[in-house]
């Protein structure tokens, strides 16, 4: 309803960021459930738990880490019953408190932090807040990078209604997003790229690449599809390329750096073998 503007405070249309004040007045749309939704919520299938259960890379008092998959969503919404974290509430239905910390594009893979409980969520929120967390990429792009590091400070906007396919564009009126590109693999037409980000717009990694000319491979929203197409014909790539391959902080609860990795995923890593110089 929220996405949709259908909830109104005092009158006028609210975002989710709104924080109710004593006096507003709230209107909300009439709810028609469906015998499904009446219910209760829909269930992740045996094989689907099974498989964010097998995703857990690391467990601690304070943080469970995901090398989540590709296809699937980190939450419910915009039509999706279920998305990661419905599904580890699920296995782990004793877990008191099981939230977010952050979020990954639903065809991104790759590293994603959970918090266990309320005081390492608002504390890890924080570092998020200040920039103090460093996060890596892994990407294939199009083309034959030219040069070295290369850092891209180009500001981004959503673009779309809230009841159409959005898209974020590169746009001097908009949020700040900054992303570092670091060639690692020079490929025949294509270059494997480590991306540090300094800001977590969405699509951010996608939008600065093809605004650069080497759109990600596999990318469906930003990329050439010519190009995708080729590439799942002659190397059986059918997801985007982008994986969140590291990602750390200082921990003030201890003191000590926290560090996490996830390896390309098996499909990810078998396109790269098959590159040719």
């Amino acid at each position: 309803m929220l996405r949709k503007g259908e909830v109104r405070v005092n009158g006028g249309r609210s975002k989710q960021s709104y924080r109710i004040q004593s006096g507003d007045i709230i209107r909300l749309p009439p709810v028609r459930l469906d015998g499904q939704a009446q219910e209760g919520p829909v269930k992740a299938s045996l094989a689907q738990q099974d498989k964010i259960a097998r995703s857990i890379i690391h467990e601690d008092d304070d943080f469970l880490v995901l090398c989540k998959p590709s296809g699937l969503a980190v939450h419910a919404g915009s039509g999706l019953r279920f998305g990661v974290i419905e599904i580890l509430r699920q296995i782990r239905p004793d877990a008191p408190f099981l939230e977010l910390v952050h979020r990954l594009d639903r065809d991104t893979s790759g590293c994603l932090l959970i918090a266990k409980h309320r005081t390492a969520l608002t504390t890890v929120n924080d570092i998020l807040k200040t920039g103090k967390m460093t996060k890596y990429y892994q990407a294939l792009v199009a083309g034959q990078w030219q040069g070295g590091k290369r850092r891209v400070d180009q500001a981004l906007a959503r673009q779309g209604a809230h009841r159409q396919i959005r898209h974020t564009v590169a746009d001097d009126a908009g949020k700040q997003a900054v992303s570092e590109f670091t060639p690692l693999h020079r490929f025949a037409d294509a270059t494997l790229m480590k991306i540090r980000i300094f800001t977590g717009r969405t699509h951010q990694i996608r939008v600065h690449a093809a605004g650069m000319g080497h759109p990600l491979i596999g990318d469906k929203k930003y990329g050439d599809f010519e190009l995708n197409r080729r590439w799942e014909k002659q190397h059986g790539l059918k997801r985007l390329f982008l994986h969140a391959a590291e990602l750390s902080f200082e921990w003030p609860l201890s003191g000590q750096t926290l560090y996490f990795s996830a390896p390309l995923p098996a499909e990810l890593q078998q396109v790269i073998e098959q590159c040719h110089e």
